[in-house]
């Protein structure tokens, strides 16, 4: 046995990445571990691209369906991307090799809400789960097995898989262990029971995931990092963008609408949203909390300053120099992170109760608010939804972020009509630019459509768009969200076309 692997029965299994990938058979659906460069499998992914690669060598068919929790790194998507190894990828993903795959179309993609992976897979919506791979920071005498930097889907992916390989990391902090809370009570109607949490600190669950040892096929010893994230300072831009989040929710404290320690925060990743984060860590509020998909930078600040009281997540997404700084002082953050499967940190119900405060990114927003987060020029795939349509529906406030303009001015954020919906206007409260904020509650599309072009829009894009409404009021269809619809996706094409909106 080694020091991470204290039962026999797993220790007598241990084998090198080569020999474990010959265990999965051609065409298998494969769940592998990671959310955002955490806690993903770094010796198996490798191991399986090179013998894909010499299958094609020898003029054998060889591709996989990849499930994941989110995104991972190279060398998990990128490798097996680059060696035409995957059929159909899910549910989110940021690799540059696998989106141009996908765009290019040599690869399936599903895009889905990541509160609804667990469900679908239960379901068997995407066939049989083979094989799961999972890494683990350890495996405890009685066979438990110790999460590592990310949950994500993991729980599902050893329940459901035919057959489990086990990549336990070294690298990982020893002082994971009794950080995470796997909630083993989720079921399919008409079993389903409500999910306990009242608050973001509230541990449901046990620390460790469960996996019957005669599934085990093989277990990899690793040492090696998690991909880190790495953020530029916020630029004037994110500053801007974060004093107008900032301003806004200091405005509803004082108009009694939330309180002084604010409700639950949920930030997508990112520099904006680290600019957020960091105000926040400079400003008037005490006493936070977080309810969120990720751990970044800004709430590790927020925690070490004494802002957070405490962060639920799914997974972590820092820079090289926090990670470091978490591996070092991972005892000190144990009581104030809890990490989850990603059906719970993501899950409606709870981020109803909860009445979280939703800030995700997106691609571009229209003059009535509906949003693209997820779409170049209407069909080019970008990343994915993401967990942001599962906050933003249900949020207490929806903020959507964005510059506004993008390319060097060649694209404008606010456009007459986004070219994909992924959020509709529905599901968004608040649209924020380095411009300003645009407060949408209460208003028709057509103050909407006022308020986000006088606010949001570029001082450069900003008449033409005006010009646009104008002309809709004239001459629409209809006048509850007037639209030209010979023109409303003109501003795409002649992206497309000519390289400038």
């Amino acid at each position: 046995m080694t020091g991470r692997i204290r039962n026999r029965q797993f220790a007598a299994k241990v084998v090198e990445a080569a020999e474990a990938v010959e265990l999965i058979e051609p065409g298998a659906n494969i769940g592998m571990s990671g959310f955002t460069g955490a806690g993903y499998p770094k010796e198996v992914p490798g191991a399986l691209a090179k013998r894909v690669a010499e299958a094609h060598s020898r003029g054998l068919p060889m591709k996989f369906g990849l499930w994941t929790g989110a995104s991972t790194a190279p060398e998990l998507d990128g490798a097996l991307a680059d060696v035409e190894g995957i059929d159909l990828r899910l549910p989110y993903q940021s690799d540059p090799v696998t989106r141009e795959k996908i765009n290019s179309g040599r690869m399936d993609y599903t895009d889905i809400h990541l509160s609804h992976v667990a469900q679908r897979v239960w379901q068997g919506a995407f066939g049989e789960l083979d094989v799961a791979v999972v890494e683990v920071s350890g495996i405890t005498e009685d066979g438990r097995l110790i999460p590592s930097s990310s949950v994500g889907n993991n729980k599902t992916w050893l329940e459901r898989a035919d057959q489990v390989i086990l990549e336990v990391n070294s690298w990982q902090s020893e002082h994971l262990e009794g950080m995470h809370d796997i909630y083993y009570g989720t079921a399919l109607p008409p079993r389903r029971v409500p999910i306990p949490i009242t608050g973001p600190a509230d541990r449901i669950g046990t620390p460790y995931l469960e996996c019957p040892p005669e599934k085990v096929i093989a277990v990899v010893e690793t040492e090696s990092p998690d991909r880190n994230t790495v953020f530029t300072p916020p630029d004037e831009t994110s500053e801007r963008i974060a004093g107008h989040v900032l301003d806004f929710l200091a405005a509803e404290v004082r108009a009694g609408r939330l309180p002084r320690e604010l409700l639950p925060l949920q930030s997508g990743v990112g520099n904006v949203a680290n600019a957020v984060l960091a105000g926040l860590d400079a400003g008037p509020f005490d006493g936070l909390t977080a309810y969120t998909e990720v751990i970044q930078d800004g709430m590790l600040q927020l925690i070490e300053s004494g802002k957070l009281r405490t962060a639920s997540a799914t997974a972590f997404s820092l820079s090289p120099a926090a990670i470091d700084r978490f591996n070092r002082d991972a005892a000190a953050y144990r009581d104030r992170i809890l990490l989850r499967p990603q059906e719970i940190s993501n899950h409606p119900e709870v981020v109803r109760r909860l009445g979280c405060l939703a800030m995700n990114g997106i691609v571009e927003a229209d003059i009535y608010g509906n949003i693209n987060s997820t779409h170049l020029m209407g069909s080019r795939i970008q990343n994915g939804i993401g967990g942001s349509g599962d906050f933003a529906r249900n949020a207490h406030v929806s903020i959507f972020v964005t510059p506004s303009v993008a390319k060097g001015g060649a694209i404008s954020a606010i456009v007459p009509m986004v070219s994909h919906v992924d959020h509709t206007e529905h599901d968004v409260d608040v649209i924020v630019t380095e411009q300003g904020l645009a407060d949408l509650r209460g208003l028709s599309p057509r103050k909407r459509a006022e308020r986000i072009i006088a606010t949001c829009a570029h001082p450069d894009f900003r008449p033409a768009l005006q010009d646009y409404y104008d002309r809709a009021l004239q001459s629409s269809f209809g006048l509850h969200t007037p639209h030209l619809l010979g023109e409303a996706l003109s501003w795409h094409q002649r992206y497309v076309e000519e390289g400038s909106m």
